[in-house]
């Protein structure tokens, strides 16, 4: 399938890229990411195989929408934790119900 990454089209097949990661070993995932075989991938670093280009010349949404296309499943970024809710203690909750500010 015909590509463009990069502004330069680039010709991917599943098997190819499915090769070309084989004996890569997958970099710590921050962002958004790509499973390839039974591995997650950065998506960057997956971009920068294919390619053979430095990771700043491609943004991450094209080798997402490349690799979306070949079949790959790709996941956005990590979702944070939610905050944990702030229990106030008696005094504080009638100090908000009165009106005031309060501080933790």
């Amino acid at each position: 399938m015909r590509c463009v990454i990069a502004r330069f089209p680039f010709d991917l097949t599943k098997s190819g890229v499915l090769a070309s990661m084989k004996d890569v070993k997958p970099e710590p995932v921050v962002g958004e990411s790509v499973i390839i075989g039974r591995r997650q991938y950065p998506v960057k670093q997956v971009g920068q195989v294919i390619t053979r280009q430095d990771r700043r010349d491609f943004s991450a949404g094209e080798v997402v929408r490349a690799m979306t296309l070949l079949g790959f499943t790709c996941r956005g970024l990590p979702q944070a934790a939610p905050e944990p809710a702030r229990t106030l203690t008696p005094v504080q909750r009638a100090s908000a119900l009165l009106g005031n500010s309060v501080s933790a």
